[in-house]
């Protein structure tokens, strides 16, 4: 009797046995797939939104962006150690980056002026060094501002800023001048200062998805690269 319980007992162990390697199979590639997914937002990529129409006509309310974290150097959770990156932001590049007037927030504007590049905007048009910088990617709505409208409180308040006339002015060490595409709709370095290369997140690269603000896909977007 024995030796057919024994029988009997057997396929019922390995059938247990084999639900708890199964089981234990999937628990160990979900909890992979976690860390994976969490080390790749910290240290690679990670997705936002656009929300406002600061940048433009390049990018869009509603557009869904991966941000490139490594090529600038990520920055380890809970220190203030960056790893090191691939290469320092350049002019053009479009960057994610933490508002320095509220670390909570994210930003995004473009790369206008670089460390120790001095800047300066008359009636709008940029001068990097003195020299004409060429924008096609500049969008202008509002009516344009005087020199002398800037000395008119009523017409323009004390403390809010220079949108079309500024500086010159040289950008300090380990800092950048920023401004969103959209110029006349862009809360930028014009009005709050220089952008502090550590509060930089990442580069955009890539529209992943596109929504209509009634959430319709703009199916032409999804995949471009941004530029």
């Amino acid at each position: 009797m024995s030796d057919a319980t024994d029988v009997l007992d057997t396929p019922v162990e390995e059938a247990r046995t084999r639900r708890k390697s199964v089981f234990r199979e999937y628990t160990e590639a979900i909890v992979v797939a976690v860390l994976l997914t969490v080390l790749i937002r910290i240290f690679i990529i990670q997705a936002f939104r656009i929300p406002t129409g600061s940048m433009e006509d390049t990018l869009l309310v509603g557009d869904f962006l991966f941000v490139n974290k490594f090529i600038y150097g990520a920055h380890v959770p809970f220190t203030d150690f960056r790893l090191p990156g691939v290469r320092a932001p350049e002019r053009g590049d479009i960057v994610v980056f933490e508002y320095p007037k509220d670390p909570d927030r994210d930003f995004i504007k473009r790369v206008i002026g670089l460390p120790g590049e001095t800047v300066e905007i008359v009636n709008t048009v940029v001068f990097v060094d003195g020299k004409l910088l060429e924008e096609p990617y500049a969008k202008h709505t509002a009516t344009r501002r005087r020199p002398e409208d800037y000395e008119n409180p009523q017409i323009y308040p004390p403390g809010a800023g220079n949108r079309d006339y500024y500086g010159p002015i040289t950008v300090p060490a380990g800092h950048y001048f920023v401004m969103g595409d959209n110029r006349d709709q862009s809360d930028d370095s014009r009005f709050w200062g220089f952008l502090e290369g550590n509060l930089i997140k990442g580069k955009a690269v890539m529209i992943y998805l596109s929504l209509e603000r009634n959430r319709t896909p703009r199916l032409s977007r999804i995949g471009d690269i941004i530029r």
